[in-house]
């Protein structure tokens, strides 16, 4: 696996590591007093200071939701999927699309949840039972 790097805007440094950092669980890396790296899932995440953070997120509809646009997030493996859905349900998260499965019984079904982080990022969390036979499925 090639790790990816994605920088993001955020209000403010302290509620990307309270969001990224404790609830989340990735390690912090490099900071300074404008931007903090975190460890995602290893891949690189850095979180800058924008004070024009906030922005309108769109969506589209799939399998009878609204999926927020753009969004990120991680494609997990079952377990740990679970385990951290639990852990966000236990942490108080409001979610965007609730912890389910979609395309069921279809090509690519997946486990999935939508939520917001406090400056309005949209993540997505995914799961497969199978990762390299439904990822890509068709």
């Amino acid at each position: 696996m090639t790790p990816f790097h994605l920088a993001i805007p955020v209000r403010d440094l302290s509620g990307a590591r309270a969001f990224y950092g404790e609830l989340l669980g990735c390690a912090e890396g490099r900071s300074s007093e404008a931007w903090v790296d975190f460890n995602f899932f290893g891949h690189q995440l850095v979180c800058h200071v924008a004070e024009s953070a906030a922005r309108e997120v769109a969506s589209n509809p799939v399998d009878g939701h609204d999926v927020p646009v753009p969004h990120f997030g991680m494609v997990l493996e079952m377990a740990d999927w679970e385990a951290l859905a639990k852990r966000l349900k236990a942490g108080g998260v409001c979610f965007v699309i609730e912890p389910h499965v979609r395309f069921a019984n279809q090509p690519g079904e997946q486990a999935t949840m939508f939520l917001l982080d406090p400056s309005g990022n949209a993540l997505e969390f995914k799961a497969f039972k199978d990762i390299a036979g439904q990822l890509f499925a068709t």
